[in-house]
């Protein structure tokens, strides 16, 4: 591969780490960030569930725009976006809805970068080298997010200024901006391929995708169907989805061509890595909940137990990716390796106590590590193997839009939990405590009499339910979660077929 292109593909990737911070970092830092610009905590869930529906808006028609405006012209823009809106945030501009409205160009932005690394690879990196340009592209899912927490405490508890928060894309932006400008070739624009962009499927993308993941995202927080909100979307996403395949299928330039997915070898990746990344959260939010819930850690304290699962994956997913390029190495067995040591550290996270901390999930929390790299890069391999040249933005679309959707997926999947499953737990230890009130008041756990609020004893008691209640839905949490592996081990036995390495298998192209 020449080196211009080479920096072109590298600076989409520094592009698309930007994009991806400036949503996990703001998560993390929500309550800071909230607080200083004046908005409740209500109206500051709206900031993730708007990037989010921003950004599945934008993986769905990047591939298809690039190719209209031309990859170079197009990847700027997008840069531009992941600059621009932050930026107005932290001059003052968040006053009323003004801050969603950019919060959502801001996540349109973001799904405009991250698909692009996709779509050019398959353009213009050689299938000799194809699996180590994979494993760059793998970091955004198994990197990026986890460096999050790292992010938050260096900006809120460390420097100490939640405007950072929104800085922090800039000089990633300007290195990017400066590599596509330099190494990508400024295509000529296809207007007749603008002229015929695909507006139903916009149409339908905005209020199925869009709408199912303001449902997921916002769904339990405003007590599902007795919303009416809710009603609504969920109403909108189950007309506007079949409608969006239909459309899709007769249209001219289609946005996501779904008939690609008769190919056994793209269905897989595309239907696994939605719930790949539901189960990346038994690394991050399940342990991150319990040390923050149980043992009351802020970020900057909290954050090594994701970093353990973010460096190594700058050596294991290239070392995952040489093993991959063996014609003897059946990505398959690779895969199902990688579910294994997933269950393993699911099993292990499962025996937390509430005496437990950071230094417990460590061990764990690397065997996830390996895990997630030898599931990512055998589902890429698989899919690009299975995407010819000509359907690289279709098949970019059909593999990222995934991701997005994923996120709002794994807040509806740990809320549920929390609220299932903690509401279960806190009512049989209180029905437990009752049922033996007055050994506890002999003992001098509870304050004997008609207590006060106010009562030393009776705060330390609620402490402690409220402990064992978080111990206990961590439990449940890598249970559940952890099953999503063994389901995706017996999909993997059913729907992949046997592929080699690109140099051997597209070694004709």
């Amino acid at each position: 591969m020449e080196l211009r292109p080479a920096i072109g593909l590298f600076g989409i990737v520094l592009a698309a780490i930007a994009a991806q911070l400036n949503d996990a970092v703001l998560n993390a830092a929500l309550s800071d960030v909230a607080g200083n610009i004046g908005l409740s905590s209500d109206t500051a869930t709206w900031l993730q569930t708007l990037f989010i529906t921003g950004q599945v808006i934008g993986m769905c028609t990047s591939p298809s725009l690039g190719i209209g405006f031309g990859f170079r012209r197009f990847a700027l823009f997008a840069i531009f976006l992941n600059c621009f809106p932050p930026l107005l945030m932290t001059l003052g501009g968040h006053h009323g809805a003004s801050v969603l409205i950019l919060r959502f160009i801001e996540g349109l932005g973001s799904g405009f970068t991250i698909p692009l690394i996709l779509t050019i690879a398959l353009r213009s990196v050689p299938p000799a080298i194809r699996l180590y340009a994979l494993s760059v592209y793998a970091m955004t899912a198994t990197l990026t997010p986890f460096l999050a927490t790292s992010f938050a405490g260096l900006w809120i508890d460390v420097v100490q200024d939640w405007r950072f928060v929104f800085l922090q894309p800039f000089p990633w932006c300007a290195m990017a901006a400066a590599c596509v400008w330099w190494g990508l070739p400024a295509d000529k624009p296809d207007w007749k391929r603008l002229k015929q962009f695909d507006w139903l499927g916009l149409t339908f993308v905005a209020t199925g995708w869009g709408s199912l993941t303001i449902v997921f995202e916002q769904g339990d927080r405003l007590d599902w169907y007795n919303s009416a909100l809710i009603v609504i979307l969920t109403a909108l996403a189950l007309v506007s989805l079949p409608a969006l395949v239909i459309s899709e299928r007769f249209a001219r330039v289609p946005l996501m061509k779904f008939s690609l997915l008769a190919e056994r070898n793209l269905l897989y990746p595309v239907m696994t890595l939605l719930l790949f990344l539901v189960l990346s959260l038994t690394a991050s939010q399940v342990p991150l909940n319990f040390l923050m819930q149980v043992q009351g850690y802020k970020p900057l304290q909290a954050h090594l137990v994701t970093l353990a699962v973010a460096v190594p994956q700058i050596v294991l997913l290239p070392l995952t990716a040489w093993i991959l390029d063996h014609r003897h190495v059946d990505a398959r067995w690779i895969n199902a390796l990688g579910y294994g040591l997933i269950l393993i550290a699911c099993y292990g996270g499962a025996h937390v106590t509430p005496s437990w901390n950071r230094d417990q999930f460590f061990g764990w929390q690397l065997i996830q590590s390996v895990g997630f790299a030898f599931v990512v890069m055998p589902l890429l391999l698989i899919a690009t193997n299975s995407i010819k040249p000509d359907e690289g933005p279709y098949g970019s679309a059909l593999v990222n839009t995934p991701r997005a959707v994923a996120e709002g997926v794994g807040v509806w999947a740990l809320e549920l939990i929390t609220r299932l499953r903690g509401g279960l737990h806190r009512e049989r230890i209180v029905d437990l405590i009752g049922q033996n009130r007055l050994q506890l008041e002999q003992f001098g756990i509870l304050p004997q009499g008609s207590p006060r609020v106010s009562d030393p004893a009776l705060a330390a008691a609620n402490t402690e339910v409220m402990r064992a209640t978080a111990t206990l839905t961590t439990i449940d949490s890598y249970v559940i979660l952890g099953s999503i592996a063994v389901v995706l081990m017996i999909a993997l036995a059913f729907i992949p077929k046997r592929t080699y390495p690109p140099r051997i298998a597209l070694a004709g192209q």
